[in-house]
C-alpha cells in the first residue's frame, strides 16, 4: 500500500520539482537581466550627455565655418557620427534587454500559474495508468511548457534578427541622411554620392526584410496555399545556404486547412535549418505527398548523421543551447497533438546522412468564402 502511495505521488512531485527548477533559472536571468539593464541604461545616459556635447560643437564649427580648419571639421563630424552610432547602438541594445525582461517575466507568471494549478490538485490526479505505468498529466505538463519556452526562444531569435539586421540598417539610414543634409549647401557633389549609396542600402535592406516577413509568415501562405509557399522557400533556401536542394511533389496539388498548412510549413522549415546548422551536408531532397488521407514529407540529406535516442533523450531539452534536439521534440510534440507522427533515420557517425519523416492527417478539405 505504501508503495502505491509512493508511486502515485511521485509523479507530482517531480513535475513541481522540474517547475520549481525552471521557476529558479528564470528569477536568476531576471537577476542578470536587471543588472545589465541598468548598466546600458547608465551608458545611454552618459552617451547622450556627451552627444549633446559634440552636436553644441557642431553648431559652432557651422556658425564659424570658414575659419575653421578642415582637419577640425572633419575630426567633429567623425566624432559626432561615432557618438550617435555608439547611442543609437546601445538603445537598441537597451530595448532588446529590456524585451528580454519583458519576456522573461511573462515566462515566469505562466510557470508561476502552472506551479499554483497543480499544487492545489490532489496526488490522485496524477496516478499512474495501469497499463503503462505514466502519468497522464506530467507528459502534457512537461508538453506544455516546452512549447512555451520554443515561443519564447523564438521571439528572442527574432528580436536578436531584428536588432542586428533592419535596426542597425534604419541607425546607418538616419547617419547617412544627416550627413547629406549637411552637404547639400557646401558640397553637392558628395551630398548626390552619398545619397547613391543611401539609396544601395536602402534596397538592401528592403529585400532583408522582404526575407525576414516571408520567414516570420508569409502571406502568400495564405492568399496561394502550402506548395507554392514551399517551391518559394526552398528557392531561397538554396540560394542563401548554398545547399543543393530538391523538391518533389506527389499527389493532388490541393489546399488544406489553414493550421494544417502552417504546420507543415513550419516543420519544413525547421528540419531543413537543422540541415544547414548542423548536417553539414551539400545535397538535400524534399519529398512532399499530398495524400488523400495523410499528407507526407520525406526530408534527406547527405551530411552526417546523428543518434536520434540520445539527440532526442530529456538531458538535451534546453531551449538555450542552440541544439537541433529541442526543436525537434517540440515539433514531434506539436506534430502529435494533431494527430501527426515524426519519425527519424539516422546514425552517428554514419556518411550516409539523415532521413526525417513527417506526417499528419490530411483532415477536410478548406471551406471557401
Amino acid at each position: 500500500m505504501t508503495d502505491q502511495t509512493q508511486n502515485a505521488v511521485n509523479p507530482r512531485e517531480a513535475l513541481l520539482e522540474l517547475l520549481h527548477e525552471e521557476s529558479e533559472k528564470i528569477s536568476a536571468q531576471l537577476r542578470e537581466l536587471e543588472a545589465l539593464v541598468e548598466q546600458t541604461h547608465n551608458e545611454v545616459e552618459r552617451l547622450q550627455q556627451r552627444n549633446a556635447l559634440v552636436t553644441n560643437r557642431l553648431h559652432q564649427i557651422e556658425s564659424n565655418f570658414d575659419s575653421v580648419p578642415r582637419q577640425d571639421i572633419r575630426v567633429a563630424y567623425n566624432e559626432a557620427i561615432d557618438t550617435r552610432s555608439r547611442l543609437l547602438t546601445m538603445r537598441g541594445n537597451l530595448e532588446k534587454l529590456q524585451s528580454d525582461q519583458r519576456q522573461l517575466e511573462h515566462m515566469g507568471e505562466i510557470l508561476a500559474q502552472v506551479l499554483a494549478q497543480i499544487e492545489g490538485l490532489s496526488p490522485s490526479a496524477f496516478s499512474p495508468d495501469v497499463k503503462t505505468g505514466t502519468s497522464d498529466l506530467s507528459p502534457g505538463a512537461n508538453t506544455i511548457i516546452r512549447i512555451i519556452e520554443a515561443q519564447e526562444s523564438e521571439r528572442k531569435r527574432l528580436a536578436r534578427q531584428m536588432h542586428d539586421g533592419p535596426a542597425q540598417s534604419l541607425t546607418n539610414f538616419i547617419l547617412q541622411a544627416e550627413i547629406c543634409q549637411r552637404l547639400f549647401d557646401r558640397n553637392p557633389d558628395r551630398a548626390a554620392e552619398e545619397l547613391n549609396n543611401l539609396k544601395t542600402v536602402a534596397s538592401g535592406t528592403f529585400q532583408k526584410i522582404r526575407d525576414f516577413i516571408f520567414d516570420l509568415r508569409p502571406m502568400m501562405l495564405d492568399d496561394l496555399g502550402l506548395i507554392p509557399t514551399i517551391r518559394r522557400y526552398i528557392d531561397a533556401y538554396e540560394n542563401k545556404s548554398g545547399i543543393t536542394t530538391n523538391l518533389h511533389i506527389l499527389g493532388d496539388e490541393r489546399r488544406l486547412e489553414a493550421h494544417r498548412e502552417v504546420i507543415m510549413f513550419r516543420s519544413i522549415q525547421e528540419l531543413l535549418s537543422n540541415v544547414r546548422d548542423h548536417a553539414k551536408a551539400s545535397q538535400v531532397k524534399v519529398t512532399l505527398d499530398m495524400g488523400t488521407d495523410v499528407i507526407t514529407c520525406m526530408v534527406e540529406d547527405n551530411g552526417q548523421g546523428f543518434d536520434p535516442e540520445s539527440v532526442l533523450s530529456d538531458e538535451n531539452m534546453s531551449p538555450h543551447d542552440g541544439s537541433q534536439a529541442f526543436g525537434l521534440k517540440t515539433l514531434r510534440e506539436r506534430l502529435e497533438l494533431i494527430g501527426g507522427s515524426l519519425d527519424i533515420q539516422s546514425e552517428e557517425g554514419s556518411p550516409g546522412g539523415t532521413t526525417i519523416t513527417i506526417r499528419i492527417p490530411a483532415g477536410r478539405p478548406p471551406t471557401l468564402a
